[in-house]
């Protein structure tokens, strides 16, 4: 209904603008061609006498650069024949004369402009027809006579759909036109042009023919219904010379009964906003010379809002070019808005999302427990954090145990000593601070945070630290030089543990136990490196190191695109770097900065933080319970294949456009009420890092420079070569549904809009959770997410795929280090394409994808993963992903075993009842009062018996009454019974799954 409306919607306008030019119909076809070789448009000629040589000139008021270099195809609609004999002449932006053979005589013919191939698939490049002559030496002789002319000329431009049309908003003013209109307003320094909602400014290099015949105006009329976001464009255009420091200033809208809309209710989204943690924000907007500026603006109309005529204004204040006035009548209906009208996002009524605030606050989010504070110890869920009279971590506790699966009561530490900094001085001496008093900032249930500043004669440093109730600490630690001072060396020395210091990923390492020493460079340009997790399965810390400068770069293809700043105060023009190494009892991490030289009063932030590890303990009940099906099919088919969670990809009828689940929703709705039905959720895909083009708010996000999106060289699939100014970076595309995505700058509004969406998703349409694939925001936006999707006690799951991130591309950052601030919000994680389940270490599966040591499990996916390996850390391919992905074999063994309720208990326990004698082979187990199933798998890279060492007591066991059986598992293992004591013939990277019960 809502497409079919779009279409409707978009015929309507292109219909007031033929009334409107008089010059061209403008047009959506009324048959469909093949786009990607004939192009997206065509101009309709008709010939009405006989001749061998027809000329034609098409007024095509194109956007497109160079035309010149474009070639053409000329089809003959009688007979559906792409004529040969045809030449271009005179092509320019506003028109273009074609010469060719009417082939059929008078009737109807089809020029097809902007002919193109695509080159690749889902990252494709559109390849343009050049210029080309096929015709006969006879006919070209022919066509320079021009004796034997057959009267011609164009009736229509059509457009393959109405979302590739360009009317009215892209239909370009002439060059002339222009000049003429400049001519006219010579003493305006800018011209305004108010628009409504429903036509957004779609150009900023010319004006749209429909300015031309409106002419600028300090006028603005439209309607709106009580407590709508309602939304309208003031279009600037520059033609005088370049504009700085555009402002909207408003004024109250007064009805003539005395009723007010207050000035507080409008905005300027270009001036003005709240960022993704709810910080007021301002933007500068500045209009080259020649350019248009489209200025958007929302009115939050009061719900109530007294019926009636409202007038006010709307002032455009420039630093120097002087200010206008814009004066506005609104007409408010008696009409509520449903829900402020985002229901009906094509009326730009979401834009007010941009500016959201909703789940900000930090309130405690499940299975997390309130922090609690007793002197300078902060007690969170399975863990303590203990603040130093510096301000800094004293000591770091974890309280799980090596199960993972339950939490103890005795603590584990994770450093030898206080974390400190050295500021070492030229003549090698230490600079000596004292401390002041340790004050606490904010004392609540989801952060505690402090202040501590820590003086000396040459440096102060105030040190600002907060702990939040999901084990992430962030400190800001300000240095300001009191005098001048020579150094030779800037440290911040954590020093952890050894024994909690065994795994290490991040700064060039992939997860694997931590070697004796580690010299690390920064190297910003090509590396997203910027720290490290170190830590064992039940014990760890993440830490990165970032100064006030941070900016989140590009992540998935585009790292290079965007990389990392230097941190002015760690890299020190690159001169900084890590080392670690043991020294004395700790293994010490030593991040150091190398020389530099500070003179009086300047400062620098040594900022970093540290997410504490483990999350919270595995729920293996939940993992083994929820079982995916990643495929878009009947609901009931999904459930009689065993699956219980269906993950709905983009791409797919119900959700066929990246990254915007808006525009097919009563057929999403739909099929989630009739899974429902049948006892199954639904989770969608839907994240940050690119959009579709087909997002309804589009020319607004572009409006907004680059806060939105990335700067790039532009190009990409056809539809943005076409519509957009070639400053993006062109992201996937999806052929089946021509979804063309763009990627998104970082961290911005855009994820303001994200929350809102998720929140009506959930409230509106009842996703269960979301399917993230790779991401673009940080965790304060993941906190937010997770809140809305579970209010109401909805379900809220979360997963997360990856594509390995360990690549030039992606700037060798593991994925897990990555994400690792996202993971105390997950369900799942599903790593990924590129991830190698054949020639990696266990400790590489049990870091870098398992989960296990943050609190989670997950699923393979490259090449269906390894399902022998998976099964030690609970892991299966996820069903239908693949044409070869099928599970179902392992879950049907699952459910005659009662996995379930069974006890994981895994290698990495330090009390794993069951072990092998072969540490290449290891063991874990899902025991049951009276069984127990051991999955075993082989990293060994030969053929190797193995022997379990079992604790009989520790399983309740009596070992002479007992069976070894390896069931039968489809793709997976025959039938087999073992001797417990005996040996088990093991396959390099394969394993057994084995039942061992008492009879």
């Amino acid at each position: 209904m809502q497409k079919l409306f779009i279409a409707g919607l978009f015929s309507l306008m292109a219909s007031l603008a033929i009334a409107q030019t008089g010059l061209m119909k403008y047009r959506v076809s009324k048959t469909s061609w093949n786009a990607d070789s004939l192009g997206n448009h065509r101009a309709v000629v008709q010939v009405t006498s006989k001749g061998t040589v027809a000329k034609v000139e098409v007024p095509w008021r194109r956007r497109d650069a160079a035309p010149e270099n474009k070639g053409v195809i000329v089809v003959d609609a009688q007979t559906n024949k792409v004529i040969q004999n045809q030449k271009s002449a005179d092509f320019t932006r506003a028109s273009g004369t074609i010469y060719f053979e009417p082939t059929s005589g008078p009737g109807m013919y089809y020029i097809y402009y902007m002919p193109y191939h695509l080159k690749g698939t889902y990252y494709p490049s559109t390849i343009y027809l050049p210029v080309t002559e096929h015709a006969t030496d006879g006919w070209l002789r022919e066509m320079n006579t021009t004796k034997n002319l057959a009267d011609a000329h164009a009736v229509a431009i059509e457009s393959v759909d109405a979302f590739n049309q360009f009317d009215p908003m892209e239909v370009i003013a002439t060059q002339q036109e222009t000049a003429a209109l400049v001519a006219k307003n010579a003493s305006a320094p800018f011209l305004v042009f108010p628009e409504d909602r429903m036509h957004p400014i779609r150009m900023t290099g010319d004006l749209p023919y429909r300015w031309i015949q409106k002419g600028p105006s300090l006028s603005f009329k439209d309607t709106t219904d009580k407590g709508e976001n309602f939304a309208f464009q003031l279009g600037l255009f520059a033609q005088r010379s370049a504009l700085s420091d555009v402002k909207v200033l408003f004024s109250d809208l007064k009805s003539t009964t005395g009723a007010v809309i207050p000035e507080s209710a409008l905005a300027c989204i270009n001036n003005t906003g709240v960022n993704w943690i709810g910080q007021p924000e301002s933007f500068k907007v500045n209009v080259p010379k020649g350019q248009v500026q489209a200025l958007w603006c929302t009115v939050a109309v009061p719900e109530n809002a007294k019926p009636g005529l409202y007038k006010g204004k709307a002032t455009i204040t420039t630093a120097d070019a002087g200010a206008k006035t814009v004066q506005i009548q609104l007409k408010v209906t008696p009409r509520l808005a449903k829900d402020h009208g985002v229901d009906e996002p094509w009326k730009q009524t979401r834009l007010a999302w941009l500016n959201s605030t909703l789940a900000e606050k930090n309130t405690v989010i499940k299975p997390y427990t309130p922090l609690k504070k007793s002197g300078n110890t902060i007690d969170l869920l399975g863990r303590a954090f203990q603040v130093a009279k510096t301000g800094l971590p004293g000591q770091v506790e974890s309280f799980f145990t090596t199960r993972m699966t339950s939490i103890g009561d005795s603590g584990r530490n994770l450093l030898t000593e206080p974390v400190h900094f050295h500021f070492t001085k030229t003549n090698g001496k230490q600079i000596a601070f004292t401390s002041g008093k340790l004050q606490y900032t904010q004392i609540s249930e989801g952060t505690v945070a402090w202040t501590v500043d820590n003086q000396s004669a040459e440096l102060d440093m105030l040190v600002g630290g907060s702990l939040e109730f999901d084990g992430f600490v962030n400190y800001t630690v300000k240095v300001t030089a009191l005098q001048d001072v020579e150094l030779s060396n800037v440290s911040l020395h954590l020093p952890m543990v050894p024994a909690a210091s065994k795994y290490i990923m991040g700064l060039g390492y992939e997860g694997q136990q931590t070697p004796a020493t580690v010299d690390w460079k920064w190297q910003v340009a090509t590396k997203n490196q910027d720290g490290a997790w170190l830590g064992d399965v039940n014990a760890g810390l993440q830490y990165s190191l970032r100064d006030e400068h941070y900016v989140r770069p590009l992540n998935t293809n585009f790292y290079l695109q965007k990389p990392l700043l230097l941190p002015v105060s760690w890299g020190n023009e690159g001169k900084g770097g890590i080392k670690m190494g043991m020294k004395g009892a700790a293994y010490l991490v030593d991040n150091y900065t190398g020389a530099r030289r500070l003179r009086k009063g300047d400062t620098l932030y040594f900022n970093f933080r540290l997410l504490i590890t483990p999350f919270h303990t595995l729920d293996t009940k939940d993992h083994f319970a929820n079982r995916y099906i990643h495929k878009y099919l009947n609901t009931d088919t999904a459930r009689a294949l065993g699956a219980t969670v269906i993950n709905i990809h983009q791409g797919t009828p119900i959700n066929p456009y990246i990254n915007y689940p808006f525009i097919r929703t009563r057929q999403m709705k739909a099929y989630i009420d009739s899974a429902h039905r049948d006892g199954m959720k639904v989770k969608i895909y839907n994240t940050v890092r690119e959009l579709s083009n087909r997002a309804y708010e589009l020319p607004a996000l572009f409006s907004l420079g680059h806060e939105i999106y990335s700067a790039g060289k532009g190009g990409g699939y056809s539809w943005l070569r076409e519509h957009l100014d070639q400053d993006y970076i062109a992201a996937w595309y999806t052929p089946e549904e021509k979804d063309a995505a763009i990627v998104n700058s970082g961290m911005s509004r855009w994820h303001n809009y994200y929350v809102e969406g998720m929140n009506w998703l959930t409230k509106n349409i009842g996703i269960d959770g979301v399917y993230l694939d790779d991401v673009a925001f940080d965790r304060d936006i993941m906190k937010r997410v997770k809140r809305v999707l579970t209010t109401g006690n909805h379900p809220g799951l979360i997963d997360l795929h990856s594509a390995s991130q360990y690549d030039k591309a992606d700037g060798f950052i593991n994925s897990a280090m990555l994400y690792m601030e996202l993971f105390p919000y997950l369900n799942r994680l599903w790593f990924g394409e590129k991830f190698d389940y054949e020639n990696t270490s266990s400790d590489y599966y049990l870091t870098e994808m398992s989960g296990i040591p943050f609190g989670l499990m997950g699923e393979m996916l490259e090449g269906d993963g390894n399902p022998w390996r998976g099964m030690v850390y609970g892991m299966t391919d996820r069903l239908l992903w693949s044409k070869t992905a099928d599970p179902r074999p392992l879950w049907k063994q699952w459910d005659s075993f009662g996995i379930g309720t069974a006890e994981m208990i895994g290698y990495w326990a330090t009390d794993n009842p069951v072990t092998t004698n072969n540490p290449k082979v290891p063991a874990t187990i899902y025991q049951k009062k009276g069984k127990v199933l051991i999955a075993i798998a082989s990293w060994a890279p030969k053929v190797t018996e193995v022997r379990l060492r079992i604790n009989w007591k520790a399983l309740g066991l009596d070992p002479d009454r007992v069976t070894l059986q390896a069931p039968r598992i489809e793709k997976f293992q025959e039938e087999k019974t073992f001797d417990p004591n005996g040996t088990i013939p093991v396959q390099p990277g394969k394993g057994w799954l084995l039942e061992l019960s008492q009879h």
